[in-house]
């Protein structure tokens, strides 16, 4: 599927905005993220310090009969383990730790997981010969981290909305100046070719007068292939402010009017009268082969000229003498569109190069730099704007094929 320059540049448009609002979106995460995190790790470390500061005292300084809140003291005296008042969780105290320490004075910090919360148990020597071992229930600091993350999940949630919006807001702005400039430029362009146009034809037209009067004259022929060449430049000049005069419109309205009746059997036969003599020249064989009868679409009748006139100057252009060019017109099958193909035994392309051929000013990759300038890419811009499609194939120094395809007039008419 093809695409028309204002689709590029919306495309373009919409990619940079895009990418801004992606940017800031991810900035903003990234930003509640690391003070979510943070703030985790520093709360964690907090609570940490806390509890084994806790378990430390309680240890050293605690009663087992009256432990602090949260807390459990266990102690271990001649083989005897004395519980406190309130007795400890299920699964404590831990006997092998009181051991352990009652063996080798070493103090012993563990961390237990059971009945459904994570306990904290510090076994270490105390006064008199004595084990001592502080059970700390940490279920209010896993609740308060619990709460820490839902907060930052919440905050992240709402960050990304921010900064779903402010990118938005951000984009919008910050790519403004750029569909700004592509308008002016755009502005400039069809302003540029409608100065120009006049000037242009006017110069042509005295040049002609010229040429007919040199030949009336009897000028040296050096002095009429001097003004002949000068008209082909002058002519060509108009052609390409004509080009960049249609991509502007087509640019600022990609969806023109389609309301008239074209027959492309018309335009192909006179696209092929005007270029016969440019083809007899170079002795290049060019034919028309279409069926009997008209083949209509619906569309702006002057573009799909410049279209039509635009593939078969450009198969011209670049077959070389006594080579052979035919113009085909078929229905598709199934029905449904006219195809139009230019087929030529001139120089070719290579296949890897088909679609570049319709970048505006693309050069070929051979020796001598073939220039394929701005009408292709136009082509390509009226064949879009009218719903068609079209397609390049070729081989080196085998021949190049254009076909476009356009909606039927019916087809058009039953919604295609």
């Amino acid at each position: 599927m093809t695409c028309s320059a204002a689709d590029i540049e919306r495309a373009l448009i919409r990619r940079t905005r895009l990418r801004v609002s992606a940017l800031v979106a991810v900035v903003i995460t990234v930003l509640v993220l690391a003070v979510g995190a943070v703030g985790y790790q520093v709360m964690v470390h907090t609570q940490d310090n806390q509890i084994a500061s806790e378990l430390r005292s309680s240890a050293e300084n605690g009663a087992p009969a009256t432990p602090p809140g949260c807390t459990w003291l266990v102690a271990l005296d001649d083989g005897v383990v004395h519980p406190g008042i309130v007795p400890a969780p299920r699964g404590f105290p831990l006997r092998a730790d009181l051991d352990a320490v009652q063996a080798t004075g070493v103090a012993v910090d563990r961390t237990v997981a059971a009945n459904g919360t994570e306990y904290r148990v510090r076994t270490q020597p105390g006064a008199g010969g004595r084990t001592v071992q502080a059970i700390f229930d940490a279920r209010y600091q896993l609740a308060d981290r619990h709460h820490l993350l839902l907060a930052v999940l919440i905050a992240e949630l709402g960050g990304l909305l921010a900064a779903a919006l402010t990118g938005l807001l951000v984009g919008r702005h910050a790519v403004a100046p750029l569909a700004e400039a592509l308008d002016k430029q755009r502005r400039f362009v069809t302003d540029a070719s409608h100065e120009l146009r006049t000037p242009i034809t006017q110069a042509y037209t005295r040049l002609q007068l010229l040429v007919r009067r040199a030949a009336a004259a009897d000028l040296p022929a050096e002095h009429r292939d001097g003004l002949d060449r000068l008209a082909t430049s002058i002519r060509g000049l108009g052609e390409v402010v004509e080009d960049l005069l249609l991509s502007a419109r087509l640019a600022a309205d990609p969806t023109p009017r389609r309301d008239m009746l074209v027959d492309l059997a018309e335009l192909a036969s006179a696209a092929v009268a005007r270029e016969c003599d440019r083809a007899d020249e170079k002795r290049i064989t060019l034919s028309l082969e279409r069926p009997p009868g008209p083949l209509t679409v619906l569309g702006v009748e002057t573009a799909l000229r410049r279209a039509v006139g635009e593939l078969l100057a450009n198969a011209v252009r670049h077959t070389p003498e006594g080579g052979r060019i035919e113009l085909r017109l078929a229905r598709s099958v199934p029905p449904g569109e006219i195809e139009l193909t230019v087929a030529d035994t001139g120089d070719g392309f290579d296949p890897v190069e088909a679609d570049r051929l319709f970048e505006r000013f693309h050069r070929g990759p051979s020796a001598s730099e073939r220039r394929f300038g701005l009408g292709l890419a136009l082509l390509r811009e009226v064949v879009t704007s009218h719903n068609g499609t079209i397609e390049a194939v070729g081989h080196p120094g085998r021949g190049a094929s254009f076909t476009l395809r356009l909606p039927e007039v019916a087809s058009v008419a039953h919604g295609r």
